[in-house]
């Protein structure tokens, strides 16, 4: 395995929910994973395991600025996004892969499993996304911003369009549609 590719691998046991199998591998993760995880390893060692799952639970369910599904960053909850999903599937399948997992194909931790066994096709795709999420747990202050920053980093440089395309989404936040409720509006109206 290369360097991006052991990072990869461990950024997404990083990024999973902290379970006992998380803790359990904690130590061989610090032992293989590359220094810019040891922030955010540090820290899981030393939080004891219901608070570092309630830390996650607060950082990544309840918001979705802290999304971990690379589609949301994009498309938004909209019905451009199942095309969006089935575009993981196909770059999944045209490297010899059936997405199977409970989780939906976008789901970082996939994303980056798969990145440390191809390559960073999907990551360079959804560039813009990684960092907006990088920049979000930056400004939650928590310490799996330093797993993106590691992330990031092993990637080439934002391309101009990368970073205009980062300060739309910034500003104008994913594409929502009220799809099917134009209904609904008529009700109360008489």
């Amino acid at each position: 395995m290369t360097g991006h590719a052991v990072l990869y691998q461990a950024a997404a046991l990083c990024l999973c929910y902290p379970d006992e199998e998380f803790h359990e591998r904690l130590p061989l993760i610090g032992a293989a994973a590359p220094a810019g995880l040891d922030g955010f390893l540090s820290f899981a060692a030393a939080t004891e395991p219901r608070e570092l799952a309630a830390h996650y639970v607060r950082i990544f369910d309840f918001k979705n600025r802290h999304s971990l599904y690379l589609s949301w960053w994009r498309e938004g909850d909209t019905r451009r996004r199942g095309m969006a999903l089935v575009r993981f599937k196909e770059v999944y399948r045209a490297h010899g892969l059936e997405f199977s997992g409970e989780e939906l194909p976008d789901f970082l931790p996939a994303v980056l499993e798969f990145s440390a066994h191809v390559g960073p096709e999907l990551l360079l795709e959804h560039r813009s996304g990684l960092e907006l999420l990088r920049l979000a747990l930056r400004e939650a202050d928590t310490p799996y911003a330093d797993v993106l920053d590691a992330v990031c980093a092993s990637l080439p440089g934002p391309s101009p369009k990368d970073q205009a395309e980062a300060r739309a989404l910034a500003r104008s936040g994913p594409p929502r549609e009220d799809v099917g409720l134009e209904p609904f509006a008529l009700i109360g109206e008489h």
